[in-house]
């Protein structure tokens, strides 16, 4: 089983200014390719707090994913921050100084000292390059830096979604007319019979015809198949309405 944790960087989050759309779609993105989000930060743009997080993801999850602070600005220290983490330099990247002068070179000029910036990263990062986009996505060892706009997030990822191998995960969704308390000590007896079931119960308000979502989930599919059988097997036939 594949572990991810995201650390999600920046004030104008924390304070509501901005809506974090990264979470979600990291989150959803990564349980598609099989990876277990174990832990999701959001933290200010601060040297030390990140520096923190990073540490912690990075013994605690094989993938940890940063999102923000990249940019050119007094705010953007995220790589600082990471190279604090790992206890290496900051240093200028060869490659990415190129690949920023490549980009400037159709618009006649030299890059400014804000734009250097984004070419400092802490020593030993790899870079992986994303299609239409002049700038890479930053590796060093099992953290991958990404940058916090959307739409560049989401290209990056698409371009390196091999970076993230996991184990396929199964689900079925079993939907009743009763509240989750009528049918709770059913869904205690099965954990007992599938105690490696992945059980989820979710009450729905204004919803015409259930009341009840159920999510089973396993990276065993026969396994689920055997639960969900059971499952219905336990519950009335007229609260059932029906499984997918």
């Amino acid at each position: 089983m594949s572990t991810a944790g995201l650390l999600i960087i920046g004030n104008e989050i924390l304070s509501g200014k901005v809506q974090d759309e990264n979470t979600p779609y990291l989150v959803r993105e990564l349980r598609a390719l099989g990876v277990d989000v174990e832990r999701i930060y959001i933290v200010p743009d601060e040297i030390d707090v990140i520096a923190s997080h990073v540490v912690d993801l990075s013994r605690l999850c094989d993938y940890v994913l940063t999102t923000g602070g990249v940019g050119p600005t007094h705010d953007d220290v995220t790589m600082e921050a990471i190279a604090t983490a790992l206890n290496v330099s900051l240093v200028r990247h060869p490659r990415m100084e190129e690949m920023l002068r490549s980009a400037l070179k159709a618009r006649e000029r030299e890059p400014n000292a804000s734009e250097l910036k984004m070419c400092q990263m802490p020593d030993g990062a790899e870079l992986i390059d994303t299609p239409d986009l002049w700038f890479p996505l930053v590796k060093i060892k099992n953290i991958h830096i990404f940058p916090g706009i959307p739409k560049l997030l989401q290209a990056k990822f698409e371009a390196s979604k091999d970076c993230f191998p996991g184990e396929p995960i199964y689900l079925n969704r079993v939907y009743v007319t009763c509240m989750e308390s009528d049918i709770a000590h059913s869904l205690n007896e099965l954990l007992v019979e599938f105690p490696e079931l992945r059980l989820g119960s979710y009450p729905k308000i204004g919803e015409p015809d259930y009341r009840t979502q159920l999510t089973l989930e396993s990276r065993d599919q026969n396994y689920l198949t055997k639960a969900v059988d059971s499952l219905v097997g336990r519950i009335p036939d007229e609260v059932l309405v029906r499984v997918e």
